[in-house]
């Protein structure tokens, strides 16, 4: 009997204590709201943009050009007012008293910054969320730079919530600016990942539905996919997003693989300082561009793969030694879609990612077991 006791005293402390469940989000939620975080929002000035940059890009007929992203400060996305994604950090860029007055003083400023957009045949507006929510941007703001951009032979990128996509807004928007591109922030093609491991507060059924609402207003779909969400293993994140771009490529006009990137005073911020979390490594997105090639080269889909922060220990890193010439290479394919790029490419620590997949896929640590983990044994296999 007291064998039994103690056996059964050992399982409950493996398993838990019998209290009631706490939602993981509640343990370790981001202190977006706290005094400090919004005096240091308060602190922005609202005429000016939160930055704005040129990048090499490619246009919708495949033609090389030069992109000006424009990263406005606005009032934040109405999903993080109300919960927020575990691994976006744009709250720490808003400001919630931005009028429409101050989007247009942030845009004239970014045509200054630019000198009038020159030499650029593609603007990128992003906006903290989603550019044609009215709660977000003012109606008349997003109509100007709708129609400003069409009437100037500009390509335009804008994003958008897939649940905020209905057929009549999209309507309004390609009335102003005929076949320009929505990017959708989609993450996983996977129900239980979008909720427990994003955050996101929609489904995938809600997404495929945008989809459909976006080709019915003549408007071009880019996806966004999350490679190794919060909560997430090195090897599950290599299989499943290889799963999920071979799934939305088909319904999409480009597929943008976004490595996690830790910003700052968000869920993955807190795992990762913990030595929770680490972001993705490079070998894996190599390996991820290679299996998936094929699939994906005779669609009329364009595979992005941009590693934000690639080779800081923050973004998507190897071990330093071979980072800028992995995270070259994998640019040059978002461009060339030729996996020559890739050849040649070897280095010592890829013996290290590769056992560490391997130990992903056959034993069941759920969080993942690389090397730089530091919690216990038993806390990590209890990991969610």
């Amino acid at each position: 009997m007291g064998t039994d006791r103690r056996a059964m005293e050992g399982a409950s402390g493996l398993l838990g204590d019998g209290k009631k469940a706490v939602k993981i989000h509640h343990l370790v939620k981001a202190p977006e709201n706290s005094p400090q975080s919004i005096s240091r929002r308060e602190s922005w000035d609202a005429t000016k943009p939160a930055t704005v940059y040129k990048t090499p890009e490619m246009l919708q007929d495949g033609t090389s050009c030069t992109a000006a992203t424009v990263i406005l400060r606005t009032r934040g996305c109405v999903w993080w007012w109300k919960s927020g994604c575990t691994f976006c950090g744009y709250f720490n860029d808003v400001r919630d008293d931005v009028t429409a007055n101050d989007l247009f003083a942030q845009w004239e400023e970014s045509k200054r910054l630019t000198n009038d957009f020159e030499g650029c045949k593609m603007v990128k507006v992003y906006t903290s969320g989603t550019f044609f929510e009215d709660q977000e941007n003012p109606p008349e703001w997003q109509e100007m730079v709708l129609k400003e951009t069409y009437e100037r032979g500009l390509e335009l990128v804008v994003e958008a919530q897939a649940h905020l996509c209905n057929p009549e807004k999209l309507a309004w928007v390609a009335k102003r600016h005929p076949g320009c591109t929505v990017a959708i922030g989609l993450e996983a093609y996977d129900d239980t990942v979008l909720r427990f491991h994003c955050n996101k507060g929609f489904s995938t059924k809600t997404w495929r539905q945008s989809v459909d609402n976006l080709r019915e207003a003549g408007l071009r779909v880019k996806t966004y996919l999350l490679f190794k969400p919060p909560f997430m293993s090195e090897g599950d994140a290599l299989n499943l997003t290889s799963k999920w771009l071979g799934q939305v490529a088909p319904l999409s006009d480009e597929v943008s693989i976004n490595p996690m990137n830790i910003q700052k005073n968000t869920v993955v911020d807190r795992i990762f300082r913990n030595r929770e979390y680490r972001p993705p490594w490079l070998w894996s997105l190599v390996e991820m561009i290679e299996r998936t090639h094929d699939q994906i080269i005779d669609s009329d889909c364009r595979t992005i793969v941009h590693p934000t922060a690639g080779g800081r220990i923050r973004g998507a890193h190897n071990c330093k030694k071979c980072d800028a010439e992995v995270v070259a290479a994998i640019e040059r394919y978002s461009v060339s879609r030729d996996l020559r790029e890739f050849k040649g490419l070897d280095c010592e620590c890829k013996k290290v990612w590769k056992t560490e997949i391997e130990n992903d896929l056959s034993l069941p640590v759920p969080m993942g077991q690389g090397r730089d983990r530091r919690l216990s044994r038993v806390d990590i296999v209890r990991a969610p």
